[in-house]
Formats: C-alpha cells, structure tokens, sequence
C-alpha cells in the first residue's frame, strides 16, 4: 500500500479529465492541517486512489524538499468543484451529496440548483448519523441509487472513513471529499462563491477563512509551528 506522499505524487502525473471518467475510485484533498491527520492515518488513506493538495503551503514543502512541482485542487468554486458540476451536466452524470448539518445542506443544495438548473442532484442528506445503523442504511440507499459522483464532506477523517466504507460495500462510482464546501456555501448569503475574487487572486484564502471562521485559527497556527517540524520529520524518515 502506498504512503500519502506516495499517493500524492501518483495522483500529480494524471491527467484532470481521468478523475471523472474512471469508475471505482474515491478521492480526497489535503492541506497542511490535514497532512497531520493523514500522517497519522496511513492505512485509512493508502485506500485512496488519489489525493490532492489544498493549500500553497504544503505545495512549497514539497517542492522545497521533494523537487515536485504540484498543482493546487481543492474542492471549492475556485478550482475543482465548478469543473465537476459543468463536467456532470454536459455528460448527463448524476451527483449524491452528504454532508454538514440538515440546516445547512438544505440551503447550499438550493444554491447549487439556483445556479447550476441542469446538474441532476439526485439525494442528499446531511453529514451527522444516528448510530452505524443509520450510517449502514445511507450506504445501501446511496449504492441502490447508484450516482455517478459521491460528494462527502464531514471533516476529516470521517468523510475518508465514509468514501473508504462504502466504496468496499458495493460503490461503483466516483467519490470525493469535499471538506467545508458544503457549509461555507451555505453561509455565502445565497452566493455559491464563497471567496471574494481577489482572495482567490492573491493566494490568500486562509487568511479569509481565518476571519470568516474563528474555529480555523487554532487549525492554523498548527500549520504554521507543527507542520514543519513534522514534515521535515517524515522526509528525513524517507
């Protein structure tokens, strides 16, 4: 089984269309918050068949001590989330989305339908279960109606456990992580861009997202003192 970095650099030498066209594979992202996790969690993540890197500071690790040169994905509206949408109606494929709280994909469903009419959402529900029953019921409920893409977001490690899960029950489609897409679109005041264009512009999104949501902030400043030290760490290992 692979490492993360392993898969990481893997999933760099693929072309982006292949991530919507081969069936049986489930995706996820990591930024320099949820390398730390992963680390931690080989085995949960060696199950993937690509994982992608959200977050400029974990792409100038790599390129700083592994000579890569890897291209930031994230699944928001600034880079994979738009591509997958246009991708699904142009080619008539369907999406199933699971995640966040009920308030919260209620709304960001209607957005998506607001400003995607064509894109053939057909289930969703929210991201929190009442027991591993519950949880065993939405897999067969999800395999029965057989999506083309499974969007997941319930933060990390859950939603790889969710992917990982049904993807050995039976899952023949393509699914993704998508972290807190679900709930920043819900909180855009009905816009589905949840960063200004000149946040996307300058590089500076977790700055945003520091000011937007008060719980990233102790996520950050990990980045900024753990990170390092753990990713020199790993490659001296390696």
């Amino acid at each position: 089984m692979k490492n993360v970095l392993e898969i990481i650099f893997s999933t760099k030498e693929r072309s982006s269309s292949s991530f919507f066209v081969e069936k049986d594979c489930i995706y996820t992202f990591l930024n320099p918050v949820s390398y730390l996790d992963a680390r931690k969690n080989e085995q949960l993540f060696g199950k993937f068949d690509g994982i992608f890197v959200d977050g400029s500071i974990l792409i100038k690790a790599i390129k700083t001590l592994y000579e890569k040169k890897i291209k930031r994905r994230s699944f928001d509206m600034t880079s994979v989330a738009p591509t997958l949408f246009n991708y699904s109606i142009e080619n008539n494929k369907s999406i199933y989305v699971v995640g966040s709280m009920e308030d919260e994909i209620q709304v960001t469903i209607g957005i998506l339908k607001n400003n995607y009419p064509k894109l053939e959402i057909i289930g969703y529900r929210s991201g929190y279960f009442d027991g591993q029953k519950d949880k065993e019921e939405e897999y067969d409920k999800i395999i029965s109606a057989n999506p083309d893409f499974l969007i997941v977001g319930m933060g990390i490690l859950h939603q790889e456990r969710f992917l990982v899960e049904i993807k050995d029950r039976g899952y023949k489609g393509i699914g993704f992580t998508c972290g807190g897409f679900i709930s920043q679109t819900a909180k855009g005041d009905n816009k589905i861009d949840y960063y200004p264009q000149w946040v996307d512009k300058y590089n500076v999104r977790f700055i945003y997202r520091m000011y937007k949501e008060k719980h990233t902030r102790k996520r950050y400043l990990k980045a900024a003192f753990i990170f390092p030290v753990l990713f020199v760490k790993d490659w001296i290992a390696k």
